[in-house]
């Protein structure tokens, strides 16, 4: 046992996070125009709306809070010194775990159900896919059955996590948590360490430069209900507005 958690907890962090820089960077310089999420929203765009906010917003906002109890454990765990303000964290944390959970789940059933998806799905997909959702799935179990998560992250799992950062591993402390929160923990570096190889890598050229970006006037030129019907047939002159 101790091996193999020397390995989850010592090796595979800095494993997953050379493979995801230096595996970013070779597909990005070799293959830079398919660094994106190959979206398939304009294939069925009516079913994927909710699914796609609920889970593109609610994973936002988790990283983000969880890349606040690494950086400033301290803040943390003064605002959780507060018992209501303890709850409200726990439950809002809770909140857009259940829903990012819920959107994934409304977005896999789509991508294994509507034919025309089907055509742009890869078995890595398929994985990476329902590897996410028994991430979100054993975080909502953690909020549930091992509560005041931000607590015991800040005081447990940041040490651990700026350890990594330092090149001194210290992992007594991630060794004797739950199985759940330990299975937890290697996911995420295992996620981590997949993210060249699958759509996730979209992330790293995230348009945010549309945000100062002027409105732009797009004329559309094509009859579009038609263009976006299935039973339309094929034809090389696309259907226009008269």
């Amino acid at each position: 046992m101790n091996a193999l958690t020397n390995f989850l907890y010592i090796a595979l962090p800095y494993i997953a996070i050379v493979i995801c820089v230096v595996g970013s960077i070779y597909r990005y310089r070799s293959k830079g125009f398919k660094v994106s999420s190959l979206s398939s929203q304009f294939l069925n765009s009516d079913s994927v709306f909710f699914g796609s906010m609920m889970f593109h917003w609610s994973i936002l906002i988790l990283f983000l809070a969880h890349l606040f109890v690494f950086l400033f454990p301290g803040l943390v765990l003064a605002f959780n010194s507060n018992p209501v303000n303890l709850v409200v964290h726990e439950g809002v944390g809770f909140m857009f775990g259940l829903a990012a959970l819920f959107g994934l789940v409304w977005l896999f059933i789509r991508r294994i159900t509507n034919e025309r998806v089907q055509m742009v799905t890869t078995g890595m997909d398929i994985f990476i896919e329902l590897l996410i959702m028994v991430q979100f799935a054993l975080g909502c179990w953690i909020a549930i059955f091992s509560r005041w998560g931000s607590s015991w992250f800040a005081a447990d799992l940041s040490p651990y996590l700026w350890s990594i950062v330092k090149l001194n591993p210290k992992i007594d402390a991630v060794s004797n948590l739950p199985p759940v929160i330990m299975a937890h923990i290697a996911i995420a570096f295992v996620i981590l360490g997949l993210i060249p190889f699958t759509r996730l890598i979209h992330f790293l050229v995230a348009p945010f430069h549309y945000i100062n970006r002027e409105f732009q006037v797009v004329m559309w030129y094509w009859e579009r209900k038609q263009i976006r019907d299935p039973n339309t047939p094929w034809s090389e002159a696309r259907p226009k507005n008269n």
